[in-house]
């Protein structure tokens, strides 16, 4: 594909929920703007190659130096919870909510229900990572209210409590309606969410 509009256009739709139009109208809308916004967006893309890493304890990703992010670093989070969360964005949501303020770990996604497959989900990592954890007493299960969220739920409630049977392992209630994505929870609706876990 040698057409430099096509070949933008379907980048652009291997994006997560961006469809052939919506490729099309970003290509426009770059087609539109001035050369020092296009500019400014292929720069932006480019330092996230070098600025930007992913924090071997909870597995985000951020900006900043050190190994681990502003989150793992805070000696004023509580380290006695550990919220589970599909992606960066879910976990991005509960710290705008204001309500949790424990540790985190990003699992990657969440089970393809089409092939039932794990691959590349952390849920190796995830599990070596819960014994250096000191004082962890509460794990919470923070994924989507869909039927995908529910079945990673369940596989990480089960390879959680047989490797480590004393850990407590609870999930967000459902004032997050059912079907609904964490990341576009306001933040009131995730406070419930947090205050009806079991």
């Amino acid at each position: 594909m040698s057409d430099p509009i096509e070949r933008l256009t379907s980048l652009f739709e291997k994006f997560p929920g961006i469809g052939p139009r919506q490729a099309q109208r970003f290509v426009q809308f770059l087609l539109r703007s001035s050369p020092s916004v296009r500019r400014e967006i292929v720069e932006s893309i480019q330092s996230l190659g070098g600025s930007v890493h992913q924090c071997k304890e909870c597995m985000r990703f951020f900006s900043g130096e050190g190994a681990v992010c502003g989150i793992c670093a805070n000696p004023a989070r509580d380290r006695s919870a550990l919220a589970i969360v599909a992606n960066d964005a879910d976990l991005a949501a509960l710290e705008r909510s204001g309500t949790y303020r424990g540790m985190y770990f990003v699992l990657g996604g969440t089970i393809s229900l089409a092939s039932e497959k794990a691959s590349g989900l952390r849920i190796k990592q995830l599990l070596d990572s819960i014994p250096k954890r000191d004082g962890l007493k509460e794990v919470i299960l923070a994924f989507p209210a869909n039927p995908e969220g529910d079945a990673t739920a369940a596989r990480t409630r089960d390879d959680i409590t047989t490797a480590y049977p004393a850990v407590t392992i609870t999930s967000l209630g459902r004032g997050l309606s059912t079907g609904s994505e964490l990341e576009y929870a306001d933040p009131e609706t995730i406070k419930s969410a947090f205050d009806s876990r079991k």
